[in-house]
């Protein structure tokens, strides 16, 4: 149960296996409504129809599961189809499309039964689909929430319902508990696996897992929400970007925005792990929160980021607290920094104490060096003034608008997770899938080397020691992309 979800599906391709069967269902059931006598026109409820749903199901449906279930996990079998199933995190929406069918032909023996007995009704149908999707699901979702006291009140129950834990047996031990959602075949023929029930128990008992390191995180716009992971997969496991098709949901996101003004607390949306370390990401339900800590790490991010050789930088944008570092980083180390307001010059030559720091911080509206450090205000206009073939790096939280196609625009400060980091599938903010921005990966690092000493507010941490042990533990700096054209 405490097996990690990771795939290396996208949520493109994880709706297009879902789509598969979906599509595939509801064609056979409209021509079966169509060419079946009595399939078009359904009374609303017939208690003789669900009793004998039910019966047909418990009995024949069960039974041919079972015994199919046991042939798909023969070596032959198991290796050319079932493996596809078994092999995968999100189990209860993948299969091969044999199985699919194989699957649907069980399905449809209440329903068809009914039809041909003419005790078949709406309900009956709605109500079977329902029970197979809800429990298919259920038994995949990998954490137990059957409550132990419906087993006390009615014991022959553990032979009509699986749990979470009894499935996943299966998917661990792969030679026991075939049943569908009825273990009650597993009993008869000696399949089910001896420690479902220690599972199962223990399963209940687990404590609340103590996260080791937080991700505090927030919405940004009202359609953010569909980028988490709790939203849509398929928008979650890309960059995020605004979608035109969202506008449509428009009814759903004024909902969800009343939900989370209501809810006003902080929900987790994400769990990782990273070696020894339990990871979550909180999210806090507000539009408008700054989260600064980790800007030591987002400044080295900003430096290396800058290529080698360049003895000049154009600083455009909003001052912070990663701005004022690099500035000063940079005079240190020799390199010219440009700042065309008057405004930021004096405030960023207040803020060196050294004289000799500020021989290199420079007053000039000159507009074609080739390396700018842009914050989160960057006006088109200025934009407009970058001379062809200029970098763009920012050291915000927020991406400049990509106006120019002969430009490059390097990503936030973020580093790419390494492969060790598991249950990594979908993306932050507007950063590529497995790149985490320096902010979190920071968090991460501090937790990883031990460190006491609190980074919030004007305290600063030491910028190449953070760097330094980002790069050991396996987080790489992000390669920076190729114009769209030159």
């Amino acid at each position: 149960m405490s097996r990690s979800l990771q795939t290396d599906l996208t949520g493109n391709q994880w709706y297009t296996l879902k789509d598969d069967q979906i599509l595939f269902n509801e064609i056979l059931f409209y021509v079966g409504s169509k060419i079946i006598p009595g399939a078009s026109y359904l009374p609303m409820w017939r208690l003789d129809g669900v009793i004998i749903t039910a019966l047909i199901h418990t009995g024949p449906v069960e039974f041919l599961y079972y015994w199919l279930h046991r042939l798909l996990h023969h070596h032959y079998l198991y290796s050319r189809y079932h493996s596809l199933h078994c092999h995968r995190a999100h189990t209860s929406a993948i299969h091969p499309f044999a199985e699919h069918i194989s699957y649907f032909m069980l399905f449809t023996i209440p329903l068809i039964t009914t039809i041909v007995t003419g005790t078949a009704s709406l309900t009956s149908f709605a109500g079977y689909i329902t029970y197979i999707d809800l429990m298919n699901n259920m038994g995949h979702c990998n954490f137990e929430l059957i409550p132990r006291w419906l087993f006390i009140i009615s014991p022959p129950l553990k032979y009509l319902m699986y749990t979470p834990s009894y499935r996943s047996l299966h998917h661990t031990q792969f030679r026991t508990n075939y049943s569908l959602f009825m273990p009650i075949y597993d009993y008869i023929y000696g399949t089910m696996d001896t420690s479902s029930v220690t599972l199962y128990e223990d399963s209940l008992k687990r404590p609340e897992e103590a996260p080791d390191v937080v991700h505090l995180t927030h919405l940004t716009t009202p359609d953010s929400i569909y980028h988490l992971r709790l939203g849509l997969a398929c928008l979650a496991s890309t960059p995020q970007e605004s979608k035109w098709y969202l506008w449509l949901m428009w009814p759903v996101t004024l909902w969800t925005m009343m939900l989370t003004w209501i809810y006003g607390r902080t929900f987790v949306v994400e769990r990782n792990r990273f070696h020894k370390l339990r990871l979550q990401t909180w999210t806090l339900p507000k539009y408008n929160i700054q989260v600064v800590d980790g800007s030591s790490l987002a400044v080295a991010a900003v430096l290396n980021s800058i290529p080698k050789g360049t003895t000049q930088v154009l600083h455009r944008g909003n001052l912070s607290k990663v701005a004022y570092v690099v500035a000063l980083n940079l005079c240190q180390r020799g390199i010219q920094v440009v700042v065309p307001c008057e405004d930021d010059y004096q405030k960023l030559k207040k803020s060196f104490d050294i004289t000799s720091d500020q021989n290199n911080l420079i007053l000039s509206k000159i507009y074609s060096i080739k390396t700018w450090l842009v914050g989160d205000v960057l006006k088109e206009e200025d934009q407009e003034k970058a001379a062809e073939g200029t970098l763009f790096i920012p050291f915000s939280q927020f991406p400049p608008k990509k106006l120019r196609k002969d430009c490059f625009y390097h990503n936030i400060p973020a580093m790419a997770a390494p492969a060790s980091l598991e249950n990594v599938d979908s993306c932050e903010k507007w950063l590529p899938r497995r790149v985490m921005s320096a902010w979190r990966v920071a968090g991460i690092v501090h937790a990883l080397e031990g460190w006491d000493e609190h980074e919030c507010g004007s305290t600063m941490a030491d910028i190449d020691k953070v760097w330094q042990a980002s790069i050991q533990h396996g987080f790489k700096p992000l390669v920076i992309k190729t114009p769209l054209k030159l």
